[in-house]
């Protein structure tokens, strides 16, 4: 498959998910893809997890976007936003909720994007035992290639 990715000496990348949160790694990912080279046809998805402690049995399939009146993210919709309006090509905002891993694979299944950036938040003892690292768990599960982003 992923020969089927390259025209001729460059790597092409037709959709992109970058999931972005509210912290400063957010600032780092959005740099990381500056730095790629989009066509105009490549599709970016912008997507935003609202983590929940939902059982897996209250979750629905394919979960819609929360509406305006239960949303309190509305700054985020908006930051999402000046990201899609920095870019020259296709892009989309998804913004669900769940555990932030397991949306993040889902949408990217969804989608069959060709590489998934994220960032790492860099946590360590007990902290990262605790909450766990999305973007650990999202490499070692996603079907396609995934650039971990650090602050730097």
């Amino acid at each position: 498959m992923i020969f089927q990715l390259f025209r001729g000496d460059v790597f092409v990348l037709n959709t992109i998910l970058v999931a972005v949160d509210d912290s400063l790694t957010a600032k780092f990912v959005i740099k990381a893809l500056g730095q790629l080279q989009l066509q105009p046809t490549t599709n970016v998805i912008f997507c935003h997890v609202i983590p929940t402690v939902e059982s897996d049995f209250d979750l629905v399939a394919d979960r819609p976007r929360p509406s305006a009146d239960e949303f309190p993210y509305g700054n985020l919709e908006k930051q999402l936003r000046v990201y899609q309006d920095q870019l020259d090509c296709e892009t989309e905002i998804e913004i669900v909720a769940g555990d932030p891993a397991a949306e993040i694979i889902r949408l990217a299944n969804i989608y069959k994007t060709d590489l998934i950036i994220i960032g790492n938040r860099g946590l360590t003892g007990v902290k990262r035992i605790l909450e766990g690292s999305v973007s650990s768990q999202v490499v070692s599960e996603a079907n396609c290639s995934v650039l971990v982003v650090k602050e730097i």
